[in-house]
């Protein structure tokens, strides 16, 4: 056991102090950015690192798009805010339901190399989006689901990780309730609604989080299955304003990566409690 000591705290609230004021210093950095206008940004060398009075007009901008005094289009954010929103939650939620379902069928159903069905799903961990995405690619343009938001979520759906961490919490749950379901003339679905769901509520708030934040920040995948702007997801519109245009308006652009941090930030704070106990919590 460590002994707590003065200079011991010291040093553990420093550490910590320091790693926070790195992370949040280039989040403070853009945002004050998001209240100036393109012209402070550009015209100071440094930036500067006191709020503007360009907030209500940056924020405007980024969420609903317009010409610009300098003669630049920017699109709006609102939709590929919506389009990001719509398929982190399906990717989120469908990652948990197709897990849940498979760890259940592998944990409690017996059939033919039940195992190997297991260590197929498994070994998909060495096969990442990025290096099966040409085949994907094929089997989705194939499909003519490009340019929909089946193309951006489904590919991405099945999940071999929450899958393994389902069947494993799975695997400790004590027999005698299986038995005590069976006695009391439960069938495998009202097992698995009745007793398995509810235990469960913490993993799956906790894969949530990260299914989400993982779907929000997709952007390998919509580059290349979505050519119609319409859409893009909030990643990808970051990426076109900075590219799109020969004068970039760069406090349009921080306060788009503003709102784009919001959504996943609000839901880890929602979550926070649910997330760290699903997490660590052993007593289940």
């Amino acid at each position: 056991m460590v002994q707590r000591t003065p200079i011991l705290n010291f040093l553990s609230h420093l550490i910590l102090v320091i790693g926070v004021l790195v992370v949040f210093f280039p989040i403070y950095v853009t945002f004050i950015g998001s209240t100036q206008t393109a012209q402070q940004i550009t015209s100071s060398n440094p930036i500067s690192l006191l709020p503007g009075n360009n907030f209500l007009e940056s924020y405007r901008f980024a969420l609903f798009g317009g010409k610009t005094e300098a003669g630049a289009t920017v699109a709006p954010a609102l939709p590929m805010m919506l389009i990001s929103l719509g398929s982190a939650l399906i990717i989120s939620i469908g990652k948990i339901a197709i897990s849940l379902l498979s760890a259940f069928a592998i944990v409690y159903f017996r059939f033919p190399a039940k195992n190997l069905v297991f260590w197929m799903v498994f070994v998909t961990l060495m096969l990442p989006v990025e290096v099966r995405i040409g085949p994907t690619y094929e089997v989705v343009s194939n499909l003519h689901m490009l340019n929909t938001m089946a193309g951006l979520t489904v590919p991405l759906i099945a999940s071999a990780t929450a899958t393994f961490l389902f069947r494993q919490f799975f695997l400790t749950v004590p027999d005698e309730l299986v038995e005590a379901a069976r006695m009391d003339g439960a069938g495998p679905m009202r097992f698995f609604k009745d007793v398995l769901l509810p235990l469960s509520k913490t993993s799956m708030a906790a894969l949530f989080v990260i299914q989400f934040i993982y779907g929000w920040n997709q952007y390998l995948w919509p580059l290349l299955v979505t050519t119609d702007e319409k859409m893009y997801p909030i990643v990808m519109g970051i990426k076109r304003l900075i590219f799109g245009e020969v004068y970039i308006e760069w406090n349009v652009v921080m306060a788009t990566a503003i709102l784009a941090m919001l959504p996943p930030a609000i839901v880890v704070m929602l979550m926070q409690k649910w997330f760290v106990k699903g997490l660590v919590d052993t007593e289940k």
